[in-house]
């Protein structure tokens, strides 16, 4: 991590970690990120540390994640000025390298991490950490990382998405959903550990085709698993899956709002069984899911309704409404 200048800002969402890439696209040159309706630049500075930024240059506005790398710092494309791992001007080339550069040239640099594969940014002083998966970190656990994809729909709808249950005969028929499988069990929702809210309950899904993949048992019909789903604010869920078998399966799905109606959204999986011939074949299948909960988000317009009673909920929604209610206290200060 490097040390980062914020600058003071009014929303309680710039004080959040979001994940706006992976590591594999922070490559040798900078990369442009959107992150709640604002541009920033990304790149690797010369020990190969992330760095992140306005993208904006502050001679004449140019998008700098159009310039260029070279030995860890960033050039501008329009001017060529320069600029070093820690956002201060180095050199302007029009003035003569014996010239004074002006203090207000220099760039603010901002809170930048990597974790699970992924580029964490707060373009504030952020509240808390990344989301601790403590999973990352046993050995008997490998990770599998997917890409980012763009979703046409706000943050906030993914995130109720994520947490709901009573979608799974329906949005997803077509992977691992059980129309039978209807009624969704009474759950009381707890803290699940120092990171998570949520609930714990048991799940019978298909298990034939392509979703056995997933529980290395061959085509079975159905099996009976246990689940646990929480949140962590603002916009990030984990769900862990135990299977009859012994196999044990983590998945956190993450999003970042580019805008109010467009939202980044990857997702990551760990695995304790050999995935070497698998990998592939589970990622798909996770990314086939995500796929299904895309085609039905993206049919609704705007926000999710935050104001209380402002949406019917019954008992399959607690988790969301725990959300909406954290979430409701975090924007509003």
């Amino acid at each position: 991590m490097m040390t980062a200048k914020t600058t003071t800002s009014a929303s309680p969402l710039d004080r959040q970690w979001f994940a706006v890439a992976t590591i594999d696209q922070i490559g040798d040159q900078p990369i442009s990120v959107t992150l709640l309706d604002r541009p920033y630049v990304i790149w690797r500075g010369a020990e190969g540390q992330l760095i992140a930024t306005h993208d904006r240059c502050s001679h004449r506005e140019a998008k700098l994640s159009l310039g260029s790398v070279t030995d860890g710092c960033l050039r501008c494309p329009y001017h060529g000025w320069t600029f070093g791992a820690d956002g201060r001007c180095i050199e302007v080339p029009s003035s003569g390298p014996s010239s004074a550069i002006p203090s207000s040239a220099h760039l603010d640099s901002l809170h930048v991490e990597s974790h699970y594969g992924l580029v964490w940014m707060s373009p504030g002083e952020p509240d808390h950490p990344v989301p601790h998966l403590g999973v990352d970190d046993a050995a008997s656990f490998t990770r599998l990382n997917t890409g980012m994809q763009t979703w046409e729909c706000a943050a906030t709808r993914m995130i109720d998405n994520m947490l709901d249950v009573a979608h799974f005969p329906y949005t997803h028929a077509g992977t691992f959903g059980l129309e039978q499988e209807k009624v969704v069990p009474h759950f009381t929702p707890t803290q699940l550990d120092d990171t998570f809210y949520g609930y714990e309950y048991p799940v019978t899904i298909n298990n034939e085709g392509d979703a056995a993949t997933m529980s290395g048992e061959g085509d079975d019909g159905v099996i009976t698993l246990q689940m646990s789903t929480g949140f962590a604010l603002p916009f990030s869920v984990r769900s862990t899956m135990s299977y009859p078998n012994g196999i044990e399966q983590t998945l956190f799905m993450t999003a970042a709002p580019i805008n109010a109606t467009r939202s980044l959204f990857t997702f990551v999986l760990w695995r304790n069984d050999d995935v070497s011939t698998t990998g592939q074949d589970i990622v798909d299948f996770e990314l086939e899911v995500a796929k299904e909960d895309q085609a039905m988000l993206e049919n609704l317009r705007g926000e999710l309704s935050l104001g209380h009673g402002a949406l019917v909920d019954v008992q399959s929604d607690k988790a969301s409404l725990e959300w909406r209610r954290r979430y409701r206290a975090l924007v509003t200060g």
